[in-house]
């Protein structure tokens, strides 16, 4: 009983952290970094343990599907080389930097635990990021290649992390053992991952109810994960990979009625799983506090903060610097529209140096390690590793998630709003799609229907803002007439005029109707 209210108790204060972060318009893994911390140190908390070989499948493949099944391959093009190079070359670089550091400040920790420790914590997560920045209107460009980092960072950052680890579980490995283990990972991945989709896709099209499908979804995304570790390859990409293939080629196979709930259950397990994520790491704190005696909590604090400091600076001074040679090159091109892009400048250069923020894949990636190794001695310096990753989770949401807005500001960085101007453009184009549809009929019904598709085009035709579906000519006096239809539909139901069922009936078809009319409900 005492766990189940312990669920209760943490969910419930994860809700109120979560409603007060976007009071305070700041990331919530920053307020649930907070409460993590203070859990640890609780007095009778319920001391929780978690397998560690659970840790990624549990807390990170279901996250990347949501992030991945978003994201924009088109955006993704465009911006590749400013991609790559953060989710690559500064992860790699940040990996050395942090090893080096962490192997100067204990000189007895092996090279392949540094370079695990690297690994684990150089991967920034642009969840807390984009949740600030998307308050704000900033060049969408910054958006992309933040998000577009933290799909791929993790599985660079991870096959560096399993090579590390299987260094150090098996005493070495050879450098021809190596290389390809590295390109299983990065070609089979993406293969594996692309087949699956092609696969799964078609399962998936077999369920025409929610809870089945979900079932079914949330199987397939830890069966993906699973099967893509089970052959060694790399269970993140794979894992992105089949999202972005499956939202690509499967989209439109999911009606609208299942694809609205569907969206807010899966919004609502990345939430729940951060709140575990924090949560479960914060309580393993407290037992390694407790084993390190009065100077060993010191050194570890100094180790901490080193490597805290060391993944700040490593990002800025790569952000900095390739921004500064790439504003020397030649501008590169729009495919699409033949113009220039615009080129990187100091102030999108500091904010994405700034956003930097680490959060469930570093949480998730430590309590990964094994805890004991194939003789049964205990893993090197785990501990520390532990500490040390919530020490940079914790550091760079509470630092950088608190300030991130106010740097914005400072600045004065504002940008264009191309996703405003593509949802104009193409609205319009698919109403004109849906006149063409209706050409020929002469029925009232369709009378009324040409006449609210030409308004709709009339609006994606205008200058003012980003002809949001709230704008559109009638809609605003529909959602006033929907709210007086749920008043009468309420009273006859407290009047005993009808009973539950009915009303709920009634109910179901005002918030379709709702939704249609631009309610705002998933803003």
């Amino acid at each position: 009983m005492a766990t189940f209210e312990w669920i209760i108790i943490l969910l419930f204060g994860a809700a109120l952290l979560s409603a007060l972060a976007r009071r305070l318009a700041i990331p919530y893994p920053t307020l649930l970094a907070i409460g993590g911390a203070c859990l640890a140190f609780a007095p009778n908390n319920p001391g929780w343990t978690l397998d560690s070989h659970l840790a990624l499948a549990l807390f990170v493949a279901p996250v990347l599907l949501d992030a991945a099944y978003d994201a924009s391959p088109r955006d993704l093009k465009d911006n590749w080389r400013s991609v790559i190079s953060l989710a690559v070359i500064a992860v790699g670089a940040t990996t050395v930097a942090i090893a080096l550091v962490a192997h100067a400040l204990v000189p007895g920790m092996p090279w392949p635990v540094a370079i695990a420790l690297g690994a684990i914590v150089a991967p920034p997560d642009a969840a807390a990021a984009t949740a600030v920045l998307r308050q704000v209107r900033l060049p969408h460009r910054i958006l992309t290649i933040l998000e577009g980092e933290s799909l791929i960072n993790d599985a660079s950052a991870l096959i560096v992390y399993r090579v590390a680890v299987l260094a150090v579980v098996s005493g070495g490995v050879s450098v021809t053992s190596i290389v390809p283990t590295f390109l299983l990972a990065v070609i089979g991945s993406i293969a594996a991952g692309f087949v699956l989709a092609m696969s799964l896709r078609r399962v998936l099209s077999l369920f025409h109810d929610v809870p089945t499908s979900l079932i079914v979804q949330f199987a397939s995304t830890f069966g993906v994960w699973i099967a893509a570790e089970a052959v060694g390859l790399s269970g993140i990409l794979t894992i992105v990979v089949f999202a972005m293939a499956t939202a690509r080629f499967g989209r439109m196979a999911i009606p609208a009625r299942m694809r609205v709930p569907i969206n807010a259950v899966w919004e609502t397990v990345v939430f729940v799983l951060n709140i575990l994520a924090f949560v479960l790491i914060g309580m393993q704190l407290r037992p390694i506090w407790e084993r390190l005696d009065a100077s060993a909590r010191t050194d570890s604090i100094v180790v901490a903060l080193a490597v805290l400091l060391t993944a700040i600076l490593v990002r800025f001074a790569w952000v900095l610097g390739f921004n500064a040679v790439r504003a020397v090159l030649p501008a590169e091109t729009d495919r699409r529209t033949g113009r220039p892009l615009p080129k990187p400048t100091l102030k999108g250069g500091v904010i994405i140096s700034w956003a930097g923020m680490r959060g469930i894949v570093t949480l998730a990636t430590a309590f990964a390690l094994p805890e004991t190794l194939a003789d049964g001695s205990p893993f090197p310096y785990r501990d520390l590793i532990l500490l040390t990753a919530f020490a940079v989770v914790f550091g760079t949401l509470v630092v950088q998630g608190l300030t991130l807005k106010p740097l914005i500001a400072l600045l004065g960085l504002k940008g264009e709003d191309p996703v405003g101007e593509e949802i104009k453009w193409a609205r319009g184009e698919a109403y004109r799609a849906a006149l063409a549809a209706i050409d020929g009929d002469g029925s009232d019904d369709a009378a009324l229907l040409r006449k609210e598709y030409s308004a709709a085009i009339g609006l994606s035709l205008t200058d003012a803002g980003a002809g949001r579906l709230e704008d559109l000519p009638g809609n605003a006096i529909r959602r006033a007439a929907i709210t007086a239809a749920r008043v009468k539909a309420n009273d006859l139901r407290l009047e005993g005029a009808i009973g539950d069922p009915a009303y709920r009936a009634l109910e179901s078809e005002f918030d379709w109707a709702e939704l249609s009319a631009g309610s705002g409900a998933f803003r």
